[in-house]
């Protein structure tokens, strides 16, 4: 059985270029902010958007203040963790379906050593609906 636990998530608006991305990540690394999630993708001609997932908002907010980059959220989104097997993540979404609720994005991976995991997002309006159907309190 898969480990899911709603998590608050934060975004960064940056240009989509070369290194711009690693160029924020290795500036958190400086500042000691913990990542357990990260996604990056593009948002629109020229810009893409970082969602993190840290054990520790605070350094996070101390860090972009720094650093200058500005942070928002939070944001929530599901980080779900397990043993791997085939239609883990099948099982997962599965009940997403049967509770009539849209994925709007979700992002899995095997570890290599028999784990997975994936971090999933809903709407807002959806959360509350999504974690009761996942079993999540």
């Amino acid at each position: 059985m898969a480990g899911i636990r709603r998590v608050e998530y934060y975004y960064i608006v940056l240009p989509n270029r070369i290194g711009e991305g690693a160029r924020i990540v290795n500036a958190l690394k400086a500042e000691h902010v913990n990542l357990v999630a990260l996604n990056g993708f593009p948002i629109s001609t020229g810009r893409a958007q970082l969602d993190l997932v840290t054990s520790d908002p605070d350094a996070l907010f101390a860090a972009a203040q720094k650093i200058g980059i500005e942070v928002v959220g939070p944001k929530t989104a599901f980080l779900i963790q397990g043993r791997d097997r085939v239609g883990a993540v099948a099982d997962v979404l599965g009940k997403l379906t049967e509770a009539r609720i849209n994925i709007t994005a979700i992002q899995a991976i095997a570890t290599g050593e028999g784990l997975y995991g994936a971090i999933l997002w809903v709407k807002p309006r959806s959360v509350n609906k999504a974690a009761q159907a996942l079993g999540v309190s």
